[in-house]
This record gives C-alpha cells, sequence and structure tokens, in this order.
C-alpha cells in the first residue's frame, strides 16, 4: 500500500506542480518578454516535454487508484466519499487533458509549424483556460486526498 500511495502522490505532484509553475511562473514572464512567434514557440515546445509525463502520470494515478481502491480497501464500497469525489473530479481532469492533447495542443504546433501566429495564439487561450480549470480542479483533489476524510 504504502509503495501505491507514494506512486499517487507523486504522480499527482508531477501533473499539477506542472500546472501551477506553467500557470503561475511561466506564463507571466513569456507573456511579458516574449513576442508572439517566439512565445508560442515557446509553448509549443514546453507543452511537448511535459504532455508525456502528464500521460504518464495519468497511468499511473489510474493503475495505483483502482489497486488502491479494489486491492487496498476491498472495492468502492469501501471507500469514503472523499476516494469517490477525488476518482470524480481525476476523471473529468484527465479527460479535459485529453481533449487539451488532441485537439488545441494538436492546432498550436501545427500553427507554429505553419508560422499561423493568430492561429496560434487562439489555440494557446483555450489551453491556458483548460490549464486553469485543471489546475484549480488539480487543487482541489490534492486538498480533497490529504484532508478529505476530515471535512
Amino acid at each position: 500500500m504504502a509503495i501505491a500511495i507514494a506512486l499517487h502522490l507523486l504522480a499527482a505532484m508531477v501533473w499539477v506542480g506542472g500546472m501551477f509553475f506553467a500557470y503561475v511562473a511561466l506564463r507571466p514572464v513569456a507573456g511579458s518578454l516574449l513576442e508572439r512567434p517566439m512565445r508560442l514557440t515557446l509553448w509549443s515546445q514546453v507543452f511537448r516535454r511535459f504532455f508525456p509525463w502528464v500521460w504518464v502520470s495519468i497511468a499511473v494515478l489510474l493503475a495505483t487508484g483502482f489497486w488502491l481502491i479494489f486491492v487496498g480497501f476491498g472495492g468502492m464500497a469501501n471507500v469514503g466519499g472523499h476516494v469517490h469525489s477525488m476518482l470524480a473530479l481525476g476523471i473529468v481532469m484527465m479527460l479535459i487533458f485529453a481533449h487539451l492533447y488532441f485537439a488545441p495542443f494538436k492546432r498550436l504546433k501545427k500553427a507554429v509549424s505553419e508560422q499561423t501566429w493568430s492561429e496560434g495564439g487562439t489555440q494557446l487561450n483555450k489551453i491556458r483556460m483548460m490549464i486553469a480549470i485543471n489546475l484549480a480542479l488539480g487543487l482541489l483533489v490534492t486538498v480533497i486526498g490529504s484532508a478529505g476524510r476530515y471535512l
């Protein structure tokens, strides 16, 4: 159980921490220092390196989460409401990320390669909004996961 919990926490930290860094630290600096072509190219490359880690995090979160629920605790009937909430919100986050990855991120990469900067800006803004939503959900899931049974 300890290994599953540790892996689960590490995967969540990678995903949520990466979103926090990108949204709170990198985004304002890139927006204030870089012109649109360089800013869009930067984000396209940053996401290209970060998103595979998100996919790994999702796989680890699902594997360890379901292992903990079904092997560690004996099924959904034996876990608290906070675990049900974490699972539901986590799945919403995963669906948002999958949409972000296969739609606006794909279009951002295309816009950068074709140097259609206006379209790239539109796609980056869509990605920014989805990351903001997922960051808020990720922080909420973190609180629920760490203190949920006491709330």
